[in-house]
Order: C-alpha cells, then sequence, then structure tokens
C-alpha cells in the first residue's frame, strides 16, 4: 500500500525535482570545465560554491509556537540556502495570525527582496501579502497554504498536501488492524493541522475522535491525552501532529495503563529513537529542512534566473515520506545532524 502512494505521490514529487534541477544547473556552469571556469562562474553568478550575484534580504516569516523544534530544523535549510545564495535571512514568528501580518508589514518596511512566509491562518495574512505583492515584493509560501497561496497570488509553495498526507496515514492504520484513534490538533484553526486529522478520518476504516489541546502548555498536553485514554479504552492509537506531542502523547498511555499506541506526522532526532525503540509505531515525515531550503533558494532563483517551479500552477511537494521500524535506521543519522 505505502509502494502505491509513493507511485501516486511521484507525479508531484516531478515538480520539486525542477527546483534542484535549476540549481544544479547554475552550479553545473561554474565547474564542468577548467578552461572556462571563470567565464562560466560569471554566467552562473555561483564562485566556489556560494553565489557572487549582489547581496539579497530575505524574510522568512512563520506560525512557529515558542519551543517547537520542528521550526529549528525549518530554519537550518533556509540557513544553508541562505548562506549559498548570499542572502541576509531575516527570520521571524508568530503563532497568532495578525500578528504574524504585522511581521509582514515589517519586512515591507524593511524593503526586503522576497518574503517566504507559512500561511496557518491564511485568512488573517491576506491584506499583508496583498501591500507585498503590491510593492513588487514576491513571495513564496512554504509548510501551510497549500489550497490558499494560488488564490492569494504567491509566486510558489513547498510543502506537503496536509490531507493526503492524512489519508496515507489513516490508510496505513487499516493496514496495522487499528480499530479507535484520537487525532490530537495542537493548534485549533490552523488549516494544515486540521486537513491532517480530516484526512485521516476520510480513509480510516475505524472510528476517529478529534481532541484539541493547548500545543503551548506541555503538561496540559499530557494531562489531557491521558484523561481521555482512561474515559475511553477502546482507543487503541494516538495520533499526533508533531513530533514533541507524540513523546508526550508516550507518557500519556502509560500513565493511562491501557493498551493505546503513539503515531505521528513530523520528526526530530527524539522522534527517531522512538521509532527505534517501538514507543512511537510511525511517523510521516514532510522534509522542513527542504521547505525551509527550497522557499529561500527559490526566491535567489527567480530574482537572478527568472526560475520558479510549478509553472505558478502547481505545488512542490516535499512530502509525505513514511518512517518505520523498517527505514529508520537510513534516517537516523540525518535526524541527529538535526536535518531531518
Amino acid at each position: 500500500m505505502l509502494e502505491r502512494m509513493d507511485l501516486r505521490l511521484n507525479r508531484h514529487r516531478r515538480a520539486g525535482l525542477a527546483a534542484f534541477a535549476a540549481a544544479a544547473v547554475l552550479l553545473a556552469a561554474g565547474c564542468s570545465s577548467q578552461g572556462g571556469k571563470k567565464a562560466q562562474e560569471a554566467d552562473s553568478g555561483i564562485a566556489a560554491g556560494k553565489a557572487d550575484t549582489p547581496r539579497m534580504k530575505i524574510a522568512m516569516i512563520t506560525h512557529a509556537a515558542p519551543g517547537d523544534t520542528f521550526w529549528d530544523t525549518v530554519r537550518k535549510g533556509a540557513k544553508a540556502a541562505a548562506a549559498k545564495d548570499n542572502v541576509d535571512l531575516v527570520y521571524s514568528s508568530n503563532p497568532n495570525g495578525a500578528d504574524q501580518a504585522n511581521l509582514i508589514q515589517n519586512a515591507i518596511n524593511q524593503k526586503v527582496d522576497g518574503i517566504a512566509v507559512t500561511l496557518a491562518k491564511p485568512d488573517a495574512m491576506k491584506g499583508a501579502i496583498a501591500k507585498a505583492e503590491k510593492a513588487g515584493i514576491p513571495v513564496v509560501a512554504f509548510n501551510a497554504g497549500l489550497d490558499q497561496w494560488k488564490d492569494m497570488g504567491l509566486l510558489e509553495y513547498f510543502g506537503q498536501d496536509e490531507n493526503i498526507a492524512g489519508q496515507a496515514f489513516g490508510k496505513h492504520l487499516n493496514e496495522i488492524g487499528a480499530k479507535h484513534n484520537i487525532c490530537v490538533i495542537q493548534e485549533q484553526g490552523h488549516v494544515a493541522l486540521e486537513a491532517r486529522c480530516a484526512g485521516v478520518k476520510k480513509t480510516f476504516k475505524g472510528k476517529t475522535d478529534t481532541l484539541y489541546v493547548n500545543g503551548t502548555d506541555m503538561p496540559s498536553v499530557k494531562s489531557t491525552i491521558s484523561a481521555k485514554l482512561k474515559q475511553d479504552s477502546s482507543i487503541d492509537y494516538v495520533v499526533t501532529l508533531g513530533a514533541p506531542f507524540a513523546l508526550t502523547a508516550v507518557q500519556s498511555a502509560k500513565d493511562a495503563g491501557g493498551k493505546a499506541k503513539v503515531a505521528t506526522f513530523d520528526l526530530n532526532k527524539d522522534l527517531v529513537s522512538a521509532v527505534q525503540s517501538g514507543d512511537v509505531q510511525f511517523a510521516v515525515d514532510q522534509q522542513p529542512y527542504l521547505q525551509g531550503y527550497l522557499s529561500i533558494d527559490s526566491l535567489w532563483l527567480y530574482k537572478n534566473n527568472g526560475n520558479f517551479s510549478g509553472g505558478g500552477e502547481q505545488p512542490v511537494l516535499t512530502g509525505p515520506a513514511f518512517v518505520t521500524k523498517d527505514n529508520v535506521d537510513t534516517i537516523a543519522k540525518f535526524a541527529q545532524k538535526g536535518t531531518r
């Protein structure tokens, strides 16, 4: 079943390869032969592995909540692209949609050369993004806002189709014999999180309950999940939407003393260890490092070569990729570096 899912996603992933291919062409121009090296470097804008194009300033604005390690991985990818592309990266975040919109206005005031933004609360962002576009600042979206980015006039989108990922998740629960799960949402109204649980519910043949928790208060998350498991002993799986919440759910399940197992979306190095030990059954990885990297690199490519992936119509999908006990060891070395 997972192999079939991979085949269905191949068509979409080809769009993602376009971003790499464009960068590879530019890089290859600087190293294909010694004789014409200097001329090729000038054509490509790349010298000694780093862009010698005029310095750009790019604002990355996310909805990250304090302490969420997922965003550390996003930022690592963004910083790697910024270092290669001679970009001054300005990172800021706020989980509140209106405050995130204010951060976009700040970026406009700074006259940045590009903005990479997440659209967890798209309605709150529309006005600010329209102002950026009116000011001639190219904007790309990543991580959240798959269903909204085109209507809002953004250049590109990098991320996971959360509903498709949720559907794949629900099918995998069927395959391993799950009967009743709770899908734990740590931020009510977050479009990507809601889409994940909706996808799970669509394909899962058993019962799916949605449980809302306060993601900024981990002790409360732990106690809320424990209480739900104690209240209903038929729950055999806890589905979480982030690695820290999965690790907390493992403790909740132990406290509840029942049979419930844990599976999750997203990774970090501790979550990888939990999959290796069997505390977490599997994870769906959307590759946040890749999202951060591509969103910054795409703005450099657009400014310096007029490139954009997906033709302005198709998103560049970075997931879903399943991580199970069968393949987790191949990912562990990258997770230890903080890039998966």
